[in-house]
């Protein structure tokens, strides 16, 4: 049975965002800052991807069991270890731990992969990145730690925009793409990826319909509904749906703008229209989701 990191590490977190009452539970990632005496933690397998990002200035040995393999190595200040979602992993130190854990879910990793990146993620997205250094995302770790510090509303955004920036650094660095060469029942290609989501943020405002996605790839609305469903993991109109609510979320950091005029610039036939979609979508009503998110 899977476990959640935190449940088994032999101490705990200094500081974790998932405490916090001003960083959005709703967020990209969780972060935990752990400092520990010599231990170990068993093997696991967790349904979540791990970042460890080490800031101990002294190199010191790890033993990191990966699905049955050992690996005994020394670890270096800025050195980073990737634990993909179902892999049975489990560790042991020799020296004091000074690292920051982020936690990120594999759906909203692929989630925003699509949608800010433009990028189709390989179902097994970090399987291949076990150990690299990487001073630069240790950096934006440390800034999102920081921010923990201070459990205010300046805080919580700064954490929420630096979040983004590391995911960013992290995929476009080390995502493993989906292979073109790839052939599913038909193919549906980044290439064709990119020209949808294009479309819909040109006309996210306007009412969008299967035929004209599929016919800004040259596809059939049934053959493009089959292909992008296999290949993305969601019919196209449940996705530009998804794309919609994202975009309102985004707007409605601006505390001041309406609700009506949001709903209207994101493509929604009314206020009313918003809120049975941001609710099918995110289980709230936008109101109360804009609530939680400013309190």
């Amino acid at each position: 049975m899977p476990r959640r990191y935190q449940d088994i590490y032999p101490s705990l977190p200094l500081l974790n965002s998932d405490e916090l009452e001003h960083v959005s539970a709703a967020g990209l990632m969780s972060l935990r800052y752990f400092q520990a005496a010599p231990d170990r933690m068993p093997e696991n397998v967790y349904t979540e991807h791990h970042v460890l990002l080490n800031l101990q200035s002294r190199p010191h040995r790890v033993q990191n069991t990966r699905d049955g393999i050992l690996h005994d190595f020394v670890f270096h200040k800025n050195e980073i270890v990737v634990t993909p979602a179902g892999m049975r992993s489990g560790w042991r130190w020799f020296d004091k731990s000074d690292v920051i854990v982020v936690t990120l879910d594999p759906v909203k990793v692929e989630r925003f992969a699509h949608t800010e990146l433009s990028m189709l993620l390989d179902p097994q997205q970090f399987q291949d990145t076990p150990l690299f250094k990487d001073a630069d995302l240790c950096t934006a770790g440390v800034i999102l730690r920081d921010a923990l510090e201070n459990d205010d509303i300046t805080s919580g955004v700064m954490y929420e925009a630096m979040s983004r920036v590391l995911l960013v650094k992290l995929l476009q660095r080390y995502g493993k793409r989906r292979h073109e060469a790839v052939a599913l029942s038909a193919r549906f290609t980044s290439s064709h990826y990119n020209r949808v989501l294009r479309f819909i943020r040109e006309r996210l405002d306007q009412t969008i319909v299967l035929d004209e996605l599929a016919r800004e790839v040259g596809m059939s609305p049934s053959h493009f509904s089959r292909v992008f469903k296999e290949t993305v993991g969601t019919t196209p109109m449940q996705y530009v749906l998804a794309y919609r609510v994202e975009q309102a979320i985004k707007m409605m950091d601006d505390t001041e703008r309406p609700l009506g005029s949001i709903a209207l610039d994101c493509g929604f036939a009314d206020q009313s229209h918003f809120s049975r979609s941001f609710k099918q979508v995110t289980g709230q009503s936008p109101r109360v989701y804009r609530a939680a998110r400013v309190a």
